[in-house]
């Protein structure tokens, strides 16, 4: 795969400027065009209708993002629709499929708490 992403790139929110179709992946990775981890981010949904059981109660999604001639790319489907997941799994799923290995998490809409000190002594061992 191509080039590696600046970390001053990944500290910035991610923002697509255009976007690809998901059957563009092969030739795009074949011509290196692609930067090595997609992003799958959280966000809100777009596409209303779907498989997803109770869309009110779940309005957000993941969606990926790549890393395309240094610009960030939102992926489509074949018929031109944001390609949304409803959960991290679906979406790794699809990912590996596609060949990628790797993927970054970006979701700035969930919120995290903060880690407590022995949390973090925890994960220092």
């Amino acid at each position: 795969m191509g080039v590696f992403i600046n970390r001053k790139i990944m500290n910035d929110a991610p923002l697509p400027t255009f976007t690809i179709r998901q059957n563009d992946l092969a030739i795009l990775t074949a011509e290196n065009r692609i930067g090595d981890y997609p992003v799958a981010v959280r966000t809100a949904r777009e596409v209303v209708s779907g498989g997803f059981a109770n869309q009110s109660a779940h309005p957000n999604t993941w969606t990926v993002y790549f890393f395309v001639d240094g610009q960030w790319a939102l992926v489509e489907s074949t018929r031109g629709l944001r390609r949304e997941w409803s959960s991290l799994d679906r979406i790794e799923k699809w990912l590996r499929s596609c060949g990628f290995r790797f993927f970054w998490v970006r979701n700035d809409i969930d919120f995290v708490e903060p880690l407590t000190e022995d949390a973090t002594e925890e994960a220092a061992l």
